[in-house]
């Protein structure tokens, strides 16, 4: 958790290539960008800007950027307690480690795809990195219109698969808040504002990716109590044992209640 320079937001937009009119997601390969950050941290708003940045403008392409903002615990003793913050992503930041062969957690880290990190204000490397993730095979995955009975959402996800074995793997499912913001009071960002998208709220895994080669997955995921599910993202993907490659991702835009 070394401390990292700041970048100023103008830098990172002067540095991305944004195309006027992004072109239809249908034409795209689906890529996940995973950004573990912490509002207690002081280098960490610059990458949480970057990602807004790469949602919003989707400046590749030939990628569907689908982003997902995990917020880990380790900076809650640092004067500030992240609302957001969660054990669970620290343990999955930490889980990378090995194989991504980075020896201590910082922040802000960014990961694509499962296959890269990098510092996550580094816009450069982002790029780079979603380019050479759409070279990578992908499994196409749709999701059933999802039901909300109390917290709890429910909707099932299927595969296309055309004439091959899907391989071993993990399906994961994510309730995340499209956008917030908080009122930093004290630590290293004490007295901003920080602005936040497609916040991890709840993450669970729900079913094996070999299971799709049999049909739709039913699962269900439960909304925390603080936030409402009929305004939330849902955010499913598939990634290779031991927490491997992304092969697939997709999400709903809304969750609505029927």
């Amino acid at each position: 958790m070394t401390p990292i320079r700041f970048c100023s937001i103008a830098v990172l937009l002067l540095a991305l290539p944004f195309p006027a009119f992004p072109q239809a997601s249908a034409t795209r390969t689906p890529v996940l960008v995973e950004l573990f950050t912490s509002e207690g941290c002081s280098s960490c708003p610059p990458a949480d800007k970057l990602l807004a940045v790469l949602q919003k403008e989707q400046p590749v392409t030939s990628a569907n950027i689908i982003v997902l903002e995990e917020h880990v615990d380790y900076w809650d003793r640092q004067g500030w307690r992240d609302r957001f913050s969660s054990s669970q992503f620290t343990q999955r930041q930490n889980f990378y480690a090995p194989r991504l062969n980075f020896d201590d957690p910082y922040t802000p880290q960014m990961v694509v795809d499962g296959q890269s990190q990098f510092l996550g204000s580094d816009s450069s490397k982002a790029l780079s990195a979603i380019r050479q993730a759409v070279q990578a095979p992908k499994i196409e995955l749709s999701l059933s219109a999802p039901a909300i009975v109390g917290r709890q959402v429910s909707s099932s996800v299927s595969a296309i698969v055309s004439g091959s074995t899907l391989p071993r793997g993990d399906l994961y499912a994510v309730l995340v808040d499209p956008s917030a913001f908080s009122e930093v009071k004290a630590g290293e960002n004490g007295g901003k504002q920080l602005n936040h998208v497609s916040v991890a709220r709840s993450f669970q895994r729900i079913g094996k990716l070999q299971d799709l080669g049999r049909g739709p997955v039913p699962f269900k995921i439960s909304a925390p109590s603080d936030a409402a599910p009929d305004q939330m993202r849902l955010i499913v993907f598939a990634q290779l044992p031991d927490q491997g490659a992304v092969r697939g991702v997709t999400q709903v835009e809304t969750v609505t209640r029927p």
